[in-house]
């Protein structure tokens, strides 16, 4: 015998609160962005699991050469050094003497970089010059993992320094154009935008802030703080905003997951599904109305397993009686 579900949809205004954050959390400034540093370099103290000496050979010859050491390529056969890429991000604003992370790649035959050091690197951005040197011991992880199917091994051809390359050069950052900031949004929305914008204007009490598009909001800064400008950027950050999002529900089939947010509606329809009868009419489910939440609620009462509910939120979708966007994973 089929068991039957009831859900009435009471008619209610009934508003999704979502958080209140700054807007320095979901947002940054135009012109205040990381760049891509990258060299090539050389990891040296392996313990015979370096290239062989065929593929860095060269690089070493002439590292001895500028060390003013004479030695050939032929000379050169050690398992203990390896090739490899170094690449690191150089955030905006950083300054010549500030220290940045790096990740070392191995680029030949390498087996592990574990216990090596990196040797001086310079590091070059996209126009060539060089903005950063990296140097010192590279870390591949914690310890090896043998116990568990449910983690990974380390993979030991990929390293990493903390603070391993020193900033020779800055790369000029400029926030402001034509007396006026631009605010990029992490993920553009219409609705957020526009609830930026009235944020900035009703502090200020005075439409300084536009909507340009769903990503980015033009602010004109006031004559109070043209020779200020970094308060008042720090007067914008700190602004609070309820940001939008559309409804959107994932499945994960693999691990019977379902994960939503806010109060996404169902309207009526009648399913039948397995040994369930699933019915919304005008009405109420226990003083609440219809939404994800409260259905995924009934069916547990009833016993529904998480690939019960999980089809029954797939065949709503289907149907088109869920108002909002369903990804299944």
């Amino acid at each position: 015998m089929k068991k039957k579900i009831i859900i009435a949809l009471l008619i209610v205004a009934v508003f999704s609160l979502s958080a209140v954050v700054r807007i320095k959390d979901i947002a940054k400034f135009r012109g205040a962005r990381d760049n891509q540093l990258f060299g090539v370099g050389i990891v040296v103290g392996l313990n015979g699991t370096g290239d062989g000496g065929t593929l860095n050979s060269p690089l070493l010859a002439n590292m001895f050469k500028n060390f003013g050491i004479p030695i050939s390529e032929e000379d050169i056969k050690s398992n203990n050094t390896a090739l490899v890429m170094v690449v690191a991000d150089i955030p905006p604003f950083y300054k010549e003497g500030m220290r940045l992370d790096v990740i070392v790649a191995s680029l030949g035959s390498a087996k592990s970089l574990e216990n090596g050091v990196l040797l001086q690197t310079p590091l070059y951005g996209a126009d060539g010059n060089i903005y950063a040197v990296a140097q010192g011991p590279v870390s591949v992880g914690g310890a090896e993992v043998k116990s568990s199917v449910n983690l990974q091994s380390r993979f030991k051809v990929t390293g990493y320094i903390p603070n391993g390359a020193l900033i020779e050069k800055e790369i000029p950052a400029n926030i402001v154009s034509d007396n006026s900031v631009t605010i990029l949004l992490q993920n553009p929305d219409i609705t957020t935008s526009a609830r930026v914008a009235t944020a900035i204007n009703e502090k200020f009490s005075v439409k300084l802030a536009k909507a340009v598009d769903p990503a980015s909001v033009r602010v004109q800064i006031p004559d109070a703080f043209s020779d200020d400008i970094i308060t008042f950027l720090s007067i914008i950050e700190e602004l609070e905003v309820i940001p939008d999002q559309a409804a959107k529900v994932v499945i994960n089939e693999r691990t019977g997951t379902v994960i939503f947010g806010g109060d996404i509606k169902i309207s009526d329809f009648t399913l039948s599904y397995g040994n369930f009868v699933v019915s919304i009419k005008n009405g109420e489910i226990d003083g609440q109305e219809a939404t994800i939440s409260n259905l995924i609620s009934a069916l547990k009462a009833l016993g529904a397993t998480p690939q019960d509910i999980i089809g029954i939120i797939e065949e709503l979708h289907k149907a088109g009686a869920i108002y909002a966007e369903v990804k299944v994973m």
